[in-house]
């Protein structure tokens, strides 16, 4: 493997946002460009004008920025080449590589039909190849002449030697009748034109391959090194789609994912080293290599993610936590500005190693942020009831009076309490943790009664108890 000089890409269609699939194919070429001090080169190809968008290609730049996968050059766009794709179209033709294709799709389908008919495959007849007159004036494209004996071979670097018989290749197309260039020859032309010595990209690519590497040796180019990475799969082993869940990058992040997490997650989707599960970025950029990346499919597992998440959100500072979760607050319709940066932090110390989201965070702050909670009403009769009442109102007269509001002098009260009443702890503190969260499982009471302040508490117990 020449590792000179390593200048590799990644070159997704903006016709959708970037999918968890895309996001892996660029981590892998971006480690690979850190590991051997290399570049990283960012292409749009958005040759299919009727489904590229604008719109698609900010999300896609927005979703590799929020992943953290800077680019050495680009974002460069195919759209903007297309004087350079045509140039050497019109080279292959001069030398007798490639023709003028007058033949109207109506004339294609009319032929592709027959074979099917015969129970054969389609292939065009080469009818223009022999044209007297390859000048006419009427519409044409131009088709790429394919070497039609023997084998041409991909020395993958993951698959190993794969063979394609050169006569099942059709004369293919690599500009359109409208002038446009065709995928398979503008991805050949701007790998050497931006001098790609590692084309890594999805399995799914593998049988472009021979048809890129015509291309290649019609130009008497040098081949990059190719590796093919195995697909993605769904739980229920067919491709990674929507209904295994959300496949979309910048979907994670609203999701309150963080991007670290979903680094650590998809290069681990193929790529082991050793019993290792968790890596930083450093870590990842001195130790990845294609070497260790499966010729299997990987399998997506959004259990294993969310827990990865919730790994590295324990590991993030209460400082860290809290800048990052104020635009879910936001988005819940919180006034972050009146929200005291201390309490938030505190708050953040009781919730971190409970939640595995920072939307899963959010939630669970708005119960200590707003005024009001709900209660279920099936918790509430079983824990807020009649009987018990008389109970209640003495513990409430019991909160009211404790000074300092701390939670170890709220701990130590509301323990004489249980003692004096012949009741066991829990008795006393699961009606109140039901009045205060609409739960009865939330982090440490005490804590919680004094991150609330005795304002709240009260007013939430009142309303609980006495119905207020």
């Amino acid at each position: 493997m020449n590792l000179e000089k390593v200048r590799v890409r990644f070159a997704p269609s903006p016709t959708g946002h970037l999918h968890i699939g895309g996001a892996r194919t660029a981590l892998f070429n971006w480690l690979f460009a850190k590991r051997y001090k290399g570049s990283f080169i960012l292409r749009i190809e958005d040759t299919d004008r009727e489904r590229s968008t604008d719109e698609y290609i900010s999300a896609i730049i927005d979703s590799m920025k929020w992943l953290g996968l800077d680019w050495d050059e680009g974002p460069y766009r195919q759209t903007d080449r297309f004087e350079v794709y045509i140039s050497f179209a019109e080279r292959l033709i001069n030398e007798g590589k490639a023709y003028r294709c007058y033949c109207t799709p109506e004339e294609i389908e009319q032929k592709r039909q027959e074979a099917i008919s015969l129970g054969k495959t389609f292939k065009y007849d080469r009818k223009c190849l022999v044209l007297e007159d390859k000048t006419l004036d009427k519409p044409f494209t131009i088709r790429f002449k394919t070497m039609s004996v023997g084998c041409t071979v991909v020395n993958d670097m993951i698959k190993g030697v794969v063979e394609f018989d050169n006569s099942q290749l059709d004369d293919f197309i690599i500009v359109r009748s409208d002038g446009t260039p065709t995928y398979n020859f503008c991805v050949v032309v701007d790998d050497i034109d931006m001098n790609i010595t590692h084309v890594i990209r999805g399995d799914d690519h593998l049988n472009n391959t021979p048809k890129q590497i015509q291309i290649y040796n019609a130009f008497g180019w040098k081949l990059p090194e190719f590796a093919h990475i195995p697909m993605i799969l769904g739980a229920d082993k067919t491709r990674l789609s929507k209904r295994h869940g959300a496949t979309s990058v910048m979907a994670y992040k609203e999701m309150g994912y963080l991007p670290e997490a979903l680094i650590n997650y998809l290069v681990r989707l193929g790529w082991s080293y050793g019993d290792k599960e968790i890596f930083t970025i450093d870590e990842l950029m001195q130790c990845f290599s294609l070497d260790n990346v499966g010729k299997s499919s990987a399998v997506f597992n959004p259990e294993k993610l969310l827990w990865l998440n919730s790994q590295y959100i324990m590991k993030k500072t209460e400082d860290e936590l809290a800048d990052l979760v104020k635009p879910f607050l936001q988005a819940d319709g919180i006034n972050i500005d009146g929200i005291e940066t201390t309490w938030l932090k505190q708050a953040i110390t009781l919730l971190k190693e409970r939640v595995k989201t920072l939307k899963e965070l959010s939630n669970s702050l708005l119960i200590y942020i707003q005024q009001d909670v709900n209660i279920d009403e099936k918790v509430k009769s079983k824990f807020i009831n009649p009987e018990n009442l008389h109970l209640l109102n003495k513990l409430l007269d019991l909160i009211q009076s404790i000074e300092p509001f701390s939670h170890e002098n709220i701990g130590l009260k509301l323990k004489e309490f249980a003692d004096s009443n012949t009741l066991k702890l829990k008795e006393v503190a699961q009606p109140i943790r039901v009045a205060l969260t609409g739960s009865t499982a939330s982090p440490g009471l005490f804590e919680i009664m004094q991150l609330l302040g005795k304002e709240k508490v009260i007013y939430r117990l009142k309303k609980a108890f006495k119905g207020e």
